[in-house]
């Protein structure tokens, strides 16, 4: 494939060398033009496709690092609060760890629902440029593209999680979720889930918007401009992995011959024949949303979680769940929420079944925290405040608000049915579970000691497709 002085000396413009290029371009779909100048030219990418392409995970961590680096460091930049916490560093990490329960973490919405999606969107991408199987494709109905860009959500869950609770995180420097308001799960669940429609949206834009403008354009410097800014978090990412922003692995530089757009076809990704599959995933991801009722309480509560859930038998699995819900029914200037974390045995004995019912006994432990506020100590605060020319601060709210929390042991125990859509996707219809939990004494006069819950999830199953 010719291209013009800019890829001179075996790199193209986007600062791919020529064999990543070549793993990840195919054949070229021009014919082979009259010998020129090996100075003016670049290899031509190698149409052979390695047979079990892999990840490169020293570049992976490298980039996710040096993106961690970039957050942080400007965190500490930044905030005061940052770098100056006031607090020993063990008990400030520890007191942040403690302290998570609840959604919201006083963020504001463009922090909350664009920044950290950006976030998810940038750290999914990173494991996209390094995931040499999936690397290639493009949207569209394929199972290659969804599997790739859910193997991305789940790297992009994993640095969200390092990124808040890591030992190089927010609960580290500067102990942030240690104080009011910045305890809740919110950035947990939203980087990474919207982060992943985030690039989906990078994708579908990229595809059916940026390359019908590349068609039209012949100036290389618009098209570098238009694949730059309207895929932000993918240059982003490029930079990070040492690229150019405006680079891609599906089609050649901005720079091309004659400044039109040559395309190189995706290569293949291996097939794997349908019958060599296993009947049942090793390993499910779910989703999920719940409401349970305390049994001594007035309202459900009502949120999600998460589980993971590992086959060692076809027919048990081991099962580890995290799920928060905000109470309901509580009387006036009185929120509470509860946070459970279990771990246990499920019984699948129709497990290749489209519908596959299941039992449980989950173990693990239970946090229920209320919050009393007082709105006269409040206005009778910033009155005083007032008069003195300042205004309250985040770190005022325990002068105006009481707060209590309990942690103790938890069961849980129930049934459940799975409906199977596919190879890759199941509908958990519902679960009915009874749970028992041993804490110290009752919060606001109410008793959250036992209850029932209902649950519903969408599982996603690893190995099948």
């Amino acid at each position: 494939m010719l291209l013009v002085g800019h890829a001179a000396k075996g790199q193209s413009d986007d600062g791919m060398e020529p064999d990543e290029t070549a793993a990840s371009a195919g054949s070229a779909i021009l014919p082979a033009p009259a010998p020129i100048s090996p100075t003016s030219i670049s290899p031509v990418p190698s149409s052979e496709v390695p047979e079990k392409p892999g990840v490169q995970w020293g570049s992976v961590f490298k980039q996710a690092f040096g993106f961690l680096l970039i957050e942080e460091g400007f965190r500490y930049g930044t905030e005061e609060g940052a770098r100056h916490t006031h607090m020993p560093f063990f008990k400030g990490y520890a007191d942040s760890i403690a302290n998570l329960h609840g959604w919201a973490d006083g963020d504001p919405f463009l922090v909350n629902y664009v920044g950290h999606p950006m976030q998810g969107a940038v750290s999914g991408l990173i494991w996209i440029q390094n995931d040499l199987r999936y690397r290639n494709v493009e949207i569209g109905k394929n199972r290659d593209y969804w599997k790739g860009r859910l193997r991305a959500a789940a790297f992009a869950f994993a640095y969200s999680e390092a990124e808040e609770i890591g030992p190089f995180s927010e609960a580290s420097i500067g102990a942030t979720q240690a104080s009011f308001p910045q305890q809740g799960f919110a950035d947990h669940v939203v980087t990474p889930a919207i982060g992943l429609a985030w690039i989906i949206a990078e994708d579908t834009v990229d595809k059916y918007i940026i390359k019908a403008i590349e068609r039209h354009v012949a100036n290389p410097y618009v098209k570098l401009l238009v694949r730059g800014g309207l895929n932000p978090s993918r240059s982003f990412a490029n930079v990070l992995g040492g690229n150019v922003p405006w680079a891609r692995y599906t089609r050649e530089g901005v720079f091309a011959q004659h400044g039109k757009l040559v395309e190189y076809p995706s290569p293949a990704t291996p097939r794997v024949a349908a019958e060599s599959l296993p009947k049942v995933a090793i390993f499910e991801f779910s989703p999920k949303a719940i409401a349970e009722k305390d049994f001594g309480s007035s309202g459900p509560c009502v949120g999600g979680g998460g589980e993971a859930a590992y086959r060692f038998r076809q027919d048990l699995q081991l099962v580890f769940e995290l799920e928060g819900c905000k109470m309901t029914g509580l009387t006036e200037n009185v929120s509470g929420d509860s946070l459970r974390f279990l771990i246990g045995p499920r019984w699948t004995p129709f497990a290749t079944s489209r519908w596959s019912p299941f039992a449980e006994l989950l173990a693990g432990g239970r946090k229920v925290s209320q919050e009393i506020f007082y709105p006269a100590k409040k206005a009778a605060l910033e009155a005083v405040l007032q008069q003195q020319g300042q205004t309250l601060q985040d770190p005022d709210h325990w002068l105006y608000a009481s707060n209590w929390e309990q942690v103790g042991f938890s069961i849980k125990a129930g049934m459940g049915v799975d409906m199977r859509l596919n190879n890759a996707l199941a509908l958990r219809v519902a679960s009915v579970d009874y749970y028992r939990d041993w804490a110290a004494a009752p919060l606001s006069g109410a008793h959250h000691s036992q209850g029932l819950q209902v649950a519903s999830a969408l599982v996603l199953k690893m190995g099948t497709w």
